[in-house]
């Protein structure tokens, strides 16, 4: 049918467009967070990609949900701004008639939403939090970013490398300074590499390069210059392993474990697929354009709207990790409530009505 066949062509465009846009606006957020830390030296700049990846696995599923909602009001609203509602309406197509084709569009992107919610988002979570241990049991050598200065852990050196070659095996311009014996020691060397002894020590060995030690504070130093020298790389710290929280859990163990974080944990997970179905058929309604609001007038509704359904959904879910509300009450009032509110709005649209009743008539 024409009426069905231009409605999910136009629902896939602009879905694909509104992902893009989300997508590059989180991505965005996230590189300037990481390449933040990365400056300040606490994250190692070939980490960056990793984590970010990871991250991205975890925002996926709200991005699709809005992407959802914001293609069935975009497109709806664009055909009643342009009368293209006026022709369908014509030829017989009810307000009832949208609910079929938006859910063809909608049932498939829901599914993958529940996927990602579900299984692929506890284990990005989980699998970042194990990237950040490795990262953390990474000797300081091997922490260093190019052109950001380094502190060790006994803050008794600070490394400087201007630059790894293509496969990070070879540095180039090393600075370090260090404080032995109430001597200030400073070396330079124009290149160096990573050895690694029998005994399984790790050393910076520094070629052709200067070594200048002397008393702070005083004119006494001394020049030494070597085709080799050799810095013992101080060994990481074992680092205990945490417990996993609740959100890198995967689904199966939080229904096994009853807890009241584990039920609210789970009840969000499946929280964020029920409220996309909820959000899209509750867009029909709301894509309805009032020549004398504006043009945006439906769409700042229809976010405002967005933003109170997930904030009552985190509120809830926090009651119910306390202890506050039962299991069995969960997170559904709030999908009800917004439910009801869908229905009420396409009881409003279907007989003409303003979506708030006057209270009194002149």
């Amino acid at each position: 049918m024409l009426f069905k066949r231009s409605l999910l062509q136009e629902l896939v465009s602009t879905a694909i467009g509104g992902f893009l846009v989300l997508f590059g606006i989180v991505i965005a957020q996230r590189v300037a967070y990481y390449i933040g830390i990365a400056a300040k030296g606490s994250l190692a700049s070939d980490a960056i990609n990793t984590l970010l990846g990871f991250s991205m696995l975890k925002f996926l599923p709200m991005m699709l949900s809005l992407t959802l909602f914001l293609a069935v009001l975009l497109t709806l609203s664009r055909w009643h701004r342009d009368s293209e509602m006026v022709v369908w309406f014509s030829s017989g197509q009810g307000l009832s008639s949208w609910i079929r084709p938006v859910l063809t569009f909608g049932i498939p992107i829901i599914v993958v939403i529940s996927f990602l919610s579900l299984f692929v988002t506890p284990w990005a979570t989980n699998k970042g939090a194990e990237f950040r241990d490795q990262l953390k049991s990474r000797d300081e050598l091997a922490s260093i970013t190019p052109g950001v200065f380094k502190e060790s852990r006994q803050a008794d050196r600070v490394f400087f490398v201007e630059s790894f070659d293509e496969l990070g095996n070879i540095v180039k311009n090393i600075f370090v300074q260090s404080m032995q014996h109430q001597k200030l020691g400073i070396i330079v060397a124009a290149r160096g590499h990573r050895e690694t002894a029998e005994n399984k020590d790790n050393f910076l060995i520094m070629l052709n390069g200067r070594r200048y030690e002397g008393t702070p504070n005083t004119a006494e130093y001394s020049i030494t210059e070597f085709e080799r020298y050799a810095i013992r790389i101080e060994p990481a710290e074992v680092q205990q392993q945490q417990p996993p929280n609740t959100q890198s859990k995967a689904s199966m163990e939080l229904l096994k474990e009853n807890s009241p974080d584990n039920n609210a944990e789970l009840q969000w997970r499946l929280a964020i697929p029920i409220s996309a179905f909820v959000l899209i058929l509750l867009a029909i309604p709301l894509s309805f354009v009032d020549p004398r609001s504006g043009r945006s007038a439906n769409l700042m509704l229809a976010l405002l709207i967005y933003i109170v359904y997930n904030n009552l959904l985190s509120i809830m879910q926090a009651w119910l990790a306390q202890g506050k509300i039962s299991p069995m009450v969960g997170l559904w009032p709030v999908h009800a409530f917004f439910l009801i509110l869908t229905f009420w709005m396409f009881y409003r649209r279907l007989f003409q009505l303003p979506f708030l009743p006057r209270l009194w008539r002149k």
